[in-house]
């Protein structure tokens, strides 16, 4: 068990006075059996009245209303947890899930839904045929399938750090061969789903104290990932930026259907053409 601080700050920079509309904010660490929340807390300038709500798939929504205007806004989230999960976990899955492939139960498939089904075109076949590369044969080890799926993500895609906003599609990130860490976590996520299993994105932070993972410079940074859904073991985390299995290093702050959904910090304001100067995000995760 380690405890952690995450500290992420965005700060946006008129060029005059600008009248805030609200925003959307999603930076509250989800809390599970291995993450903790011993508090978290965000603070805005200039201040700000914050609603609370839960969406559809219980990520903690903050809304955030202004009554003036400013030539900067500042927001920061400071949250303290205790991290408990594993480096080498083991997962118990289902007798009937063990090999691939296997069907999901009628009330997981239901609930499931759209976390289930390819959210980008594929006309082509590209994506489908890519991932089907990765069946050993008539029945082959689910975990293994899935482990090899995001090796070869990695293998396939060269990690590039992006500061543009959006995400490739998976056909894009395949034929150009690199991406963000957002980029890869959609194609996995996608390639999961053409192979008929249950995933969703996640996206949070990356505690990196020995500046080895691929995807921060630094002792922690911003992160996208992925979980898939295994009758028995539940969602299971992979990471295939890095390789990796399990949360050991990782702290979620949301999950989606859909990359979109997981935007740390949205909103928007009223100003002329050229007010906004720019915009900077800094994140510091510590032990």
């Amino acid at each position: 068990m380690i405890m952690l601080k995450v500290l992420h700050t965005t700060t946006y920079r008129f060029n005059e006075h600008a009248h805030l509309l609200p925003h959307r904010l999603m930076l509250r660490p989800r809390e599970s059996r291995e993450l903790r929340l011993i508090s978290s807390n965000v603070t805005m300038t200039p201040h700000a009245a914050l609603t609370w709500a839960h969406d559809v798939f219980g990520n903690a929504i903050a809304t955030a209303t202004f009554q003036m205007t400013a030539s900067n806004l500042v927001i920061a989230s400071l949250a303290e947890l205790q991290l408990d999960a594993v480096a080498w976990p083991v997962f118990d899955i289902a007798v009937s899930a063990m090999s691939y492939p296997f069907r999901y139960s009628d009330d997981d498939w239901t609930d499931l839904g759209a976390l289930a089904l390819p959210q980008y075109s594929d006309t082509a076949g590209v994506l489908r045929n890519w991932a089907q590369m990765f069946i050993r044969g008539g029945r082959t080890d689910t975990l293994s399938l899935l482990k090899d799926l995001s090796v070869g993500v990695s293998e396939a895609v060269r990690y590039q750090s992006r500061e543009d906003e959006g995400t490739q599609t998976p056909v894009e990130t395949l034929n150009r061969g690199w991406g963000s860490c957002r980029d890869l976590a959609v194609l996995f996520t996608e390639a999961a789903r053409m192979l008929g299993f249950g995933a969703r994105i996640v996206s949070g932070y990356l505690y990196n104290p020995e500046k080895q993972s691929v995807g921060s410079s630094d002792a922690g940074s911003t992160h996208a990932w992925a979980e898939v859904f295994v009758p028995g073991a539940g969602w299971i985390t992979f990471d295939p930026t890095n390789r990796s299995l399990g949360g050991f290093n990782l702290i979620p702050v949301a999950v989606a259907r859909d990359i979109r959904q997981t935007i740390p910090v949205s909103g928007s304001f009223v100003g002329s053409i050229g007010a906004f100067a720019g915009m900077s995000v800094e994140v510091l995760v510590t032990s």
